[in-house]
């Protein structure tokens, strides 16, 4: 086995690569840009070698520098994780050049594997169904209006090069077409370098199944299982398990061993997956081959009890592979949680910051895949996945529960996540029901909210941590101000009746509370609902808030937010206020809040690069129309005018850095 590696990435892919190496006696090398100097895969590392500025193309993506600091710490090969440059041949052909072993398949497999359009052709001859489409490359708006009426509308442009739904577009009639083709092309030309792009028919309402496979040198190929990833947004996936609702141990072995032998047909070697999509009739179609470890690889580690970074090393070893077919057994249910660094309230903008808290959950069959800790800097350099994470359970429900209590306990401040929209996924009834597809996020959701209300009993449990929160503070005042002789021997205060009002949006609850402290027991009454409320030591630690309600384990977090309480629970965010009788009548008294909306600036919506300006002073504009691009986290986001009118100033250049809110276009009055 080799003695020490360097590993060609950052962030929680290349933690979790070096706790496998720990695992197994091999010393680790990470490589590190400028702002990523104190980041945990560098604390983590065994040795650490600087490359250079923060942009990706002046430090991860610059195949030179990588393979320099490889040979000048003494190793042996060079794990790429994904993304950056894990599915890129030319990197693995200089690895192999350089007398380093690239833990990965072969160069030539990966260009003909990561071609879209030679893989499909490949997927044809090894027996594996495939979407109906136009395999050849175009870049004619008109050829693609031709291709496009055979194939029938709605169409799918598809890059030939890398993955991640970067550069695809859904066109729906040929009016879109020349724009989208545009687009795409621009896209992937920025994220692979290469513009290529081909039509197939988009398939309605699919869901995403995908094998993870694993092949030696030898000839030797098995698969381990499938992972569900239906659950998406844009292209990228958010919450993952293995294994599938609908796929049954016949299909299992059928897909399964489709996907060994197109992997046989290419010659592959190493961790792969082969993702297929499968339409409302059960038909299955071959979408892609990854040539490298996924990002929701835990899952079937979880199912399987492999790990498969080392199964991956001793491939790259020469070692034939310890398992066969019949030894691959799926045991219970895991599910995935991917926590990125976005706004889901405003279209998943992406969120930078410094990390100024952070908790993980802890708990049994609970595993946190993390690039982050507390003092962690998130850029607009690199994607926005911050952590993953994963649960493991004997069946899907109580996966699913314990992923649910894991990010009710999860902790992050300073920038902005995904986890409680995650949550409220989790938390959805059609998810819990197994109705899954790739539009599910668009059908479900609105900008990050469920379109439905949630339960009122969850509701009020919010309320009940909120006003014990509130309650015991307001005692603790209360005790401070009395006189010190009224303190002095054993607290016999009566047990009485608390009454609140709380509102939360337009919802009005009316809460009474009897208990004190110190016995830890409480009787609640919300509305005409009654809980038993135990707090045990009344643990409100790092601002997250642990309840028994009716003998049921349930976290809470919960912040101030001036005199109310911010709080969040299986997905749902409110804001609380909460008052006495007294104070809810006189606050029915107070003048209400006017807020007046400036309409005419154009702002930055997050930080980020501006990459396309698309009015000049003079212009014409009209409300909704994208004027400014910018791009973060590897993410092209255009900005749109608030309103019609003529374009007064342009006050940000092409290639300029901007921050939330900067004013980039001023209009005339």
């Amino acid at each position: 086995m080799f003695e020490k590696i360097l590993i060609a990435n950052r962030g929680e892919i290349a933690v979790r690569i070096i706790r496998t190496c720990r695992k197994l006696g091999i010393k680790s090398v990470a490589v590190f840009s400028e702002i990523d100097s104190r980041a945990l895969h560098v604390q983590e590392a065994d040795e650490a070698v600087f490359l250079g500025p923060a942009p990706s193309d002046q430090s991860y993506l610059v195949k030179e520098k990588i393979i320099e600091a490889a040979q000048k710490s003494g190793c042996q090969a060079i794990h790429p994780g994904y993304g950056f440059l894990s599915e890129n041949a030319g990197f693995a052909e200089m690895v192999s050049a350089a007398g380093l072993i690239f833990i990965g398949p072969s160069a030539p497999v990966i260009a003909m594997l990561g071609d879209k359009i030679a893989s499909k052709n490949l997927a044809i001859k090894a027996g594996v169904p495939v979407v109906p489409g136009y395999n050849q490359p175009v870049s004619d708006p008109e050829e693609a209006r031709t291709i496009a009426a055979e194939i029938g509308y709605p169409v799918l442009l598809k890059p030939a090069a890398g993955g991640g739904g970067r550069g695809m577009r859904i066109v729906h009639g040929p009016d879109e077409l020349a724009s989208a083709l545009k687009a795409g092309q621009e896209e992937t030309r920025k994220a692979f370098g290469d513009n290529t792009i081909f039509l197939e028919r988009f398939v309605e309402k699919p869901r995403h199944i995908e094998i993870q496979i694993m092949a030696d040198q030898h000839g030797n190929v098995i698969y381990l299982g499938e992972r569900e990833c239906s659950i998406q947004r844009r292209y990228q996936k958010v919450i993952e398990e293995a294994p599938s609702l609908i796929i049954t141990p016949e299909m299992r072995k059928d897909i399964g061993e489709r996907a060994c032998n197109l992997a046989r047909e290419s010659g592959y070697s190493n961790a792969g997956t082969v993702e297929f999509i499968m339409d409302t009739r059960g038909d299955f179609f071959f979408l892609e081959m990854n040539t490298r470890l996924q990002v929701e690889h835990p899952i079937t580690e979880l199912v399987t009890g492999l790990d498969l970074v080392e199964l991956q090393l001793q491939v790259a070893d020469g070692q034939q592979l310890p398992y066969r077919q019949e030894d691959i057994v799926l045991d219970g249910w895991s599910i995935e949680a991917r926590i990125c660094a976005e706004e889901p309230d405003r279209n998943f903008l992406p969120s930078t910051g410094l990390v100024t808290r952070y908790a993980e959950p802890r708990g049994t069959h609970i595993r946190m895949d993390s690039g982050i800790m507390a003092g962690s800097r998130v850029s607009v350099y690199y994607d926005s996945m911050l952590t993953k994470a994963i649960s493991w359970g004997k069946d899907r429900e109580e996966a699913r529960m314990r992923l649910v209590e894991a990010l009710n306990k999860f902790h992050l401040e300073g920038v902005i996540t995904n986890a409680d929209f995650a949550n409220a996924i989790l938390n959805h009834p059609a998810f819990i029901e197994g109705k899954l597809s790739t539009d599910f996020i668009e059908e479900h959701f609105d900008q990050g909210v469920m379109k439905i209300e949630p339960p009122m009993e969850k509701l009020e449990l919010m309320v009940i941590a909120s006003t014990l929160i509130y309650h015991n503070r307001q005692s603790l005042v209360r005790e401070s101000l009395k006189p010190m002789a009224a303190k002095v021997g054993p607290d016999h205060r009566p047990e009485v009746w608390h009454q609140y009002v709380v509102k939360g949006e337009k919802n009005i609850f009316s809460i009474r509370l009897l208990g004190n402290i110190d016995t830890h027991k409480w009787d609640i009454h919300v509305n005409d609902n009654y809980y038993e409320v135990i707090t045990p030591d009344f643990e409100f630690y790092r601002r997250r808030l642990k309840l028994l309600v009716n003998g049921r384990r349930e976290y809470f977090r919960l912040q101030y937010r001036e005199n109310f309480f911010w709080a969040a629970f299986c997905g749902i965010n409110r804001i609380l206020e909460v008052y006495s009788p007294r104070e809810w009548e006189l606050a029915q008294h107070m003048p209400k809040e006017r807020k007046t909306l400036l309409d005419n600036v154009v702002r930055s919506p997050m930080p980020g690069l501006a990459v396309d300006i698309r009015v000049q002073k003079g212009d014409r504009v009209f409300r909704g129309q994208d004027i400014v691009v910018i791009e973060s986290m590897k993410m092209e986001s255009g900005v749109a005018s608030p309103c019609d009118g003529e374009v007064d100033e342009v006050l940000v250049k092409i290639a300029q850095a901007v921050e939330s809110g900067d004013v980039l276009i001023t209009f005339k009055p």
